[in-house]
């Protein structure tokens, strides 16, 4: 009997630290679920894109964690890269549209998977999963638009493969498909050059939902290779066929490129480490389609600072510059807002002459604010050797050499400054420019701690005596503020 009670005791005891291994380790979850069911908890994975900064501030890296929080929990080893949250087509919750990746395999595929809310089980539930011929993560874009006109949005998936070719993925809604099959794939494109969504207004009758509005064709460029010359192009228009469900080659052009001395065209589009990112650092300026320059609206590259400025509208936005890749006409470089972590920018840039290039933008957005502004276009390089000529409005101090309380400034007409103070030289970049009227004075430090402090100063100068005086502004969506600092006065040196 003794013998019997001590083995009872051992079995409950036994029974009793299996139990509290199994509450610790969270297992007994899984005998209690059915194959049918979804956990409901959201599990936020951070992926470990190539070229993100690691020393990001934790409020943005909060941020993108936040954007990239998906309503069910993934498989294990899957990555998430993107997340489009819209409307679902009852429109009585929110669907979500995730781009992730497997971390193991020999496969880089970029996949795209649909997580929407089911009634029937009154749960988020993973519904469909595709591929997509985007491989690169840090260059994925998602969004959705209306291209067939029939105000069924389709979800578009750009991004860059491992031969560095532009990728576009799209995924057209199917009416009354199945919950599992809810999208069909109707383009894939893979090209070294660029792929553009060609937009064109609509009538009025698609703007008020009376009648249905025609599609979009998608153009892409790539490569002639029947040229001698890098730059010439082929232009091929894609077009949907609704017979097919399918975009459908309907014309092929040849563009002839700028003529560029073979030999620098080369080296700049080698696709070698820095070597574009290096042609680029500088100041651009817009070019209307009639050919003439708009001091309104300009870009600076930096990437010793990792940063770009944008300047539209009296607006200057600051994006840090997270990653690079070599394009055969140019770069794609991938952004994000100093201010808006949600809001990010890839920039595909192609060389036109050694003087100019040719932007194109898409914006990444996550939050439903208004950005007016289309950075789509050519830029010419801000040389300070002729801005007198281009830009009229904007005054240059070449090689002019001043007193002031930081020291002895000297601006150089090679768009640099320096100044000597204490036996210690710092210097950076500058540019002057007018707003409202006004001529301000911008200037970048590079190099040492006051780069880091102070990513960009920005004056407004007042030359109406021997000296200047500088005064310390900023420039936001509601034009110039004075930050009521004490002026610099800048004592010309003769």
């Amino acid at each position: 009997m003794k013998k019997a009670f001590i083995g009872f005791s051992a079995g409950i005891l036994t029974a009793c630290v299996i139990l509290i291994f199994l509450l610790a380790t969270g297992l007994w979850k899984r005998f209690l679920q059915t194959d049918d069911e979804e956990q409901i908890r959201t599990r936020i994975i951070t992926p470990r894109e190539a070229g993100l900064t690691p020393d990001s501030s934790h409020l943005e890296q909060t941020a993108r964690d936040e954007n990239l929080a998906t309503k069910i929990t993934m498989e294990d080893g899957e990555i998430v890269i993107a997340v489009l949250v819209q409307e679902s087509e009852e429109g009585l919750a929110e669907e979500q549209i995730v781009a992730y990746r497997h971390t193991a395999g020999a496969s880089r595929e970029i996949y795209i998977t649909r997580i929407t809310f089911d009634e029937r089980s009154g749960r988020y539930r993973r519904m469909w999963n595709a591929s997509t011929a985007a491989m690169r993560p840090e260059t994925i874009s998602v969004s959705s638009q209306d291209l067939i006109g029939d105000r069924n949005n389709c979800v578009i998936v750009t991004g860059m493969n491992n031969r560095n070719e532009h990728t576009m993925t799209i995924f057209r809604r199917v009416p009354n498909a199945p919950a599992n099959q809810p999208f069909a794939k109707i383009a894939e494109l893979q090209i070294d050059g660029s792929i553009i969504i060609q937009e064109t207004a609509r009538s009025l009758a698609y703007q008020q939902g009376i009648a249905s509005g025609h599609s979009f064709n998608i153009a892409a460029y790539g490569q002639d290779s029947s040229s001698s010359n890098i730059l010439d192009q082929i232009e091929t228009i894609y077009s949907f066929n609704p017979s097919s469900g399918y975009y459908e080659r309907n014309n092929v052009s040849r563009i002839p490129g700028s003529q560029i001395e073979q030999r620098r065209l080369r080296e700049l589009l080698s696709g070698a480490p820095g070597v574009f990112e290096h042609f680029i650092s500088d100041l651009w300026y817009y070019v209307s389609p009639q050919g003439t320059i708009d001091a309104r609206q300009y870009i600076y590259f930096n990437p010793s600072g990792r940063e770009i400025i944008f300047f539209g509208d009296e607006t200057q936005q600051v994006f840090n510059w997270q990653n690079s890749t070599p394009t055969r006409y140019g770069i794609y470089i991938t952004s994000q807002n100093i201010s808006i972590s949600t809001l990010r920018r890839s920039i595909d840039i192609q060389l036109e002459s050694l003087d100019s290039i040719r932007l194109r933008v898409i914006e990444d957005l996550r939050l439903r604010i208004d950005v007016s502004e289309s950075w789509d276009g050519s830029y010419r390089r801000a040389r300070a050797a002729n801005l007198k000529e281009q830009l009229p409005s904007i005054k240059i101090a070449a090689n002019a050499l001043y007193d002031s309380s930081w020291g002895r400034l000297r601006f150089n007409d090679t768009g640099e400054y320096t100044i000597v103070a204490g036996g210690s030289t710092r210097g950076g970049r500058y540019v002057f420019f007018n707003v409202d009227g006004k001529e301000l004075l911008e200037m970048r430090p590079e190099g040492g701690a006051e780069a880091r402090t102070e990513a960009r100063m920005v004056f407004r100068v007042d030359s109406s005596g021997a000296a200047l005086s500088l005064y310390r502004v900023r420039l936001g969506t509601v034009g110039i503020q004075d930050m009521l600092e004490p002026p610099i006065t800048l004592t010309p040196v003769n």
